[in-house]
C-alpha cells in the first residue's frame, strides 16, 4: 500500500519526494505540431482538438512570466505554497530548434518558484539537438517529459493517425532515461477498435519500458475532431463507466509497483465534450475507481509480468 492508497499516487510521490503537494501551472510554448503543420499530416490524432490539450491554459501570446502569474491566480484559492510545477501541455513542445527551446525553458526551470519543469512532446521530436538542451534542463532541477504514447499496438496507433510506430517511442524513452530525465507516458483506454486487452497490452508495454509514470486517460470525443465525425455516424461507441472502470482496475494490476501513476482519467473541455457525458463527473469516477480497486482487492503491480496467467 502507499500512504493507504492501492496504488502509488501522483499526490503520494510529491509528499514522499518535496515533502509538500505541488500544483501544476499549465502554460502554453505557443509550439505546434508535425501531425498538424503538414510535416507528417494537416489532421492530427484523430481525437485531438485544435486547442490541442491547453484548453486550461493562459493564451501563448502572452510573455512567459504573465502565464506563470495568471495560472498561479487561478489556483490561489486551493494553493498558498510558494513552489509549483511549470507544465507544457499543449501540442509538441520540443518542436523547435534549440535555441528557441532554451528561450522557452531556462528562464522558467531557473526561478525560484518553479520545482519542476514538465515538458509535453512527441516521440518522434526528440532529435539530437532537442536532447541536448532537455539534458542541460535536467542537470539544473527536475526534468519530466510527458510521452503522448496512446497504444502500444501500431494497427491502431495508424487508426489513429498518431504517425510515428512504438519503436520510436521505445528508443525516446531509452535516449531520455540516458540524459537524466524521467518520463511520463499517456496512454488512453477505450480507442477504435480496442477492447480491455489492448489496454492491458499497453499498460504492459509502458511498465516494460520502465517509463517513471503514467498519466491513464479516457477517450473523449470532442467537437471539431476526426473521431466526432466517427461517432456522429456511429462507427465509434464510447466506453461506459464501468467498462472505463473495470479497464482502469486491470491496468493498474499490470503496472509495476514503483511507477507514479500521475492521473487515471482526464478532464475534457465542457464545451466541446460530446461522449461520454458521464465524464463529467470526474470525482465520482475516481471514487468509482477506487471502490473497484477495494472490491477486487486490486494492488498495483498485482499482475505485473504475469499476463496471460489470471485476469483479475
Amino acid at each position: 500500500m502507499w500512504n493507504g492508497r492501492r496504488y502509488h499516487s501522483f499526490d503520494a510521490m510529491l509528499k514522499e519526494r518535496f515533502g509538500e503537494k505541488l500544483y501544476k501551472l499549465t502554460l502554453q510554448s505557443g509550439l505546434t505540431c508535425p501531425n498538424r503543420d503538414g510535416t507528417l499530416s494537416s489532421a492530427g490524432c484523430l481525437f485531438c482538438s485544435a486547442q490541442g490539450a491547453g484548453e486550461f491554459a493562459a493564451p501563448s501570446s502572452l510573455p512567459l512570466n504573465e502565464q506563470i502569474d495568471a495560472a498561479k491566480a487561478l489556483i490561489s484559492s486551493k494553493y498558498q505554497g510558494s513552489r509549483f510545477i511549470a507544465y507544457y501541455q499543449s501540442f509538441t513542445n520540443t518542436y523547435a530548434p534549440a535555441p528557441a527551446l532554451r528561450a522557452l525553458y531556462t528562464p522558467v526551470i531557473r526561478r525560484e518558484d518553479i520545482a519542476v519543469l514538465s515538458i509535453a512532446t512527441r516521440p518522434d521530436c526528440l532529435g539530437r539537438e532537442q536532447l541536448q538542451v532537455l539534458e542541460e534542463l535536467a542537470k539544473e532541477k527536475p526534468l519530466w517529459v510527458e510521452l503522448g504514447l496512446q497504444t502500444a499496438s501500431d494497427a491502431t496507433a495508424r487508426r489513429i493517425n498518431r504517425c510515428y510506430p512504438t519503436r520510436v517511442y521505445d528508443e525516446a524513452v531509452r535516449q531520455l532515461h540516458g540524459i537524466g530525465a524521467e518520463v511520463i507516458t499517456h496512454m488512453i483506454a477505450g480507442l477504435p477498435g480496442e477492447g480491455e486487452e489492448d489496454a492491458f497490452a499497453t499498460a504492459e508495454h509502458i511498465g516494460q519500458m520502465h517509463s517513471d509514470g503514467i498519466k491513464i486517460h479516457l477517450l473523449h470525443v470532442l467537437k471539431g475532431t476526426g473521431l466526432a465525425a466517427l461517432y456522429e455516424r456511429g462507427e465509434y461507441v464510447p466506453l461506459t463507466e464501468e467498462e472505463y472502470v473495470r479497464t482502469v482496475a486491470g491496468i493498474i494490476s499490470r503496472l509495476p509497483g514503483e511507477m507514479v501513476i500521475h492521473r487515471l482519467t482526464g478532464d475534457g473541455s465542457k464545451e466541446s465534450l460530446l461522449s461520454p457525458l458521464w465524464s463529467r463527473n470526474k470525482r465520482a469516477v475516481l471514487n468509482h475507481i477506487q471502490r473497484e480497486l477495494r472490491r477486487r482487492q486490486i494492488v498495483q503491480g498485482d499482475y505485473f509480468r504475469e499476463t496471460g496467467r489470471k485476469n483479475p
